[in-house]
């Protein structure tokens, strides 16, 4: 089973030589919060006060927030799957690199079709079989950056962004941020010598998510603000530049919410709720999945997160009823809408409906679940409560909370 969070947070708090005053004085969350936290009175607390705790502690939000919903951490070495994604990502110093197979008949038609099934993979949470993919998509793209005309190298440095973007977003589900950043720098590289002028916009947001989980939410909010008022200058009329500007304006709401400005967040998300009836007289993008994940269903799907963790789930449950997601909303961000709504059930005091929409996450993807400590947090919370509602014991074993 994972560490529970009150045993991260007093281990840290010990390394830190902070006693829980000093915490509580530091990070501006009560000491009575804490102290429920370490005891495990408490089995979650909601982002803005792990980004508050993160800062007095002067850590990484993800030293609190534990394994990510990716590969668990065992505090060994990284997997061999891994190291070749570092060494494809960040190739050895000071060594020719190695070409890769097949390059005869490698075509940019090819590779884009690569790099999107990566990323359909990556929608899907299938972490492992993408890890096992992206070592050779990305020396694929870097080969093809550097060979042909400057039309057709251009076009292999934009395959080469996306190809590092993804290794990216990937490292961030692993709990890697350095890695991530390293990716994305490179990926930002790739961008400024392609013939794609939307992709340096759509780095930036992936750099805004990955400052967040970095507890950077004042760079992360600032850097997404102005990628999106650049966008909307040059590309705000396409339906590819209105998906990235929405994107970045939804990453500067959650830096916003998380900062404690619920209300300029909302704001932001309302705005860009309003973009996306633009995108209903656009003519799509020939393929969205390398755009942006941004339409009605994203938005609204983000809105309920942040009621969530805003302590609104009356609100988080009125957003998400009667919710009828679009047939491109990817498996990951179902799965998340699932989780909030099984939050917000919990904190409304109706376990029955908690349990509802944890069996509908099982259903829908059982492996992301398992490792999401967030679930476990809820299933904790619902298991000592004063009632266990019929499906909830099964949920416990299947995810390995102690029976009390």
């Amino acid at each position: 089973m994972a560490e529970h969070l009150g045993d991260r947070l007093s281990r840290l708090r010990r390394l830190a030589d902070q006693t829980q005053e000093g915490l509580a004085e530091r990070s501006g969350v009560s000491v009575d919060v804490i102290r429920k936290l370490e005891q495990k009175r408490k089995h979650s607390a909601r982002l803005p006060t792990l980004h508050a705790l993160a800062r007095g502690l002067e850590v990484e939000l993800t030293a609190l927030l534990g394994d990510p919903p990716g590969v668990p951490s065992t505090g060994d070495a990284d997997p061999p799957q891994l190291v070749a994604v570092r060494r494809a990502i960040m190739p050895p110093l000071f060594a020719p690199p190695p070409e890769p197979s097949g390059t005869a008949s490698l075509s940019l038609s090819q590779l884009r079709a690569e790099i999107a099934q990566g990323w359909t993979l990556y929608h899907d949470a299938d972490f492992g079989r993408l890890m096992d993919a992206l070592p050779g998509i990305i020396a694929d793209a870097r080969f093809l950056a550097s060979v042909g005309s400057a039309d057709q190298r251009a076009s292999g440095q934009a395959a080469l962004g996306k190809a590092l973007q993804l290794g990216g977003h990937l490292a961030i589900r692993l709990g890697k941020t350095d890695l991530a950043l390293s990716a994305l720098e490179r990926a930002m590289l790739a961008a400024e010598q392609s013939s794609d002028p939307l992709l340096a916009p759509m780095i930036s947001n992936s750099v805004a998510w990955n400052y967040q989980r970095q507890n950077r939410l004042g760079d992360a909010g600032r850097l997404a603000v102005h990628a999106a008022d650049g966008l909307e200058r040059e590309h705000g009329t396409t339906s590819a530049g209105v998906r990235v500007w929405g994107g970045l304006i939804m990453s500067a709401a959650t830096s916003a919410a998380r900062s404690g400005d619920y209300a300029t967040a909302s704001d932001m998300m309302r705005t860009a709720e309003n973009a996306t009836r633009r995108l209903r007289k656009l003519p799509p993008p020939a393929d969205a999945r390398m755009v942006s994940v941004f339409s009605t269903s994203s938005v609204r799907i983000e809105r309920v997160r942040l009621a969530v963790q805003h302590a609104r789930p009356e609100e988080a449950l009125t957003l998400a009823r009667g919710m009828r997601l679009s047939a491109d909303t990817p498996p990951s961000w179902r799965t998340w809408l699932l989780l909030d709504v099984a939050r917000a059930h919990a904190d409304v005091g109706y376990p029955e409906g908690a349990v509802k929409a944890l069996e509908s996450l099982r259903r829908l993807a059982p492996g992301w679940m398992r490792h999401h400590t967030l679930a476990v947090s809820i299933v904790s919370d619902l298991w000592a409560g004063p009632v266990r509602p019929p499906g909830l014991r099964a949920i416990a074993d299947f995810l390995g909370v102690t029976a009390g």
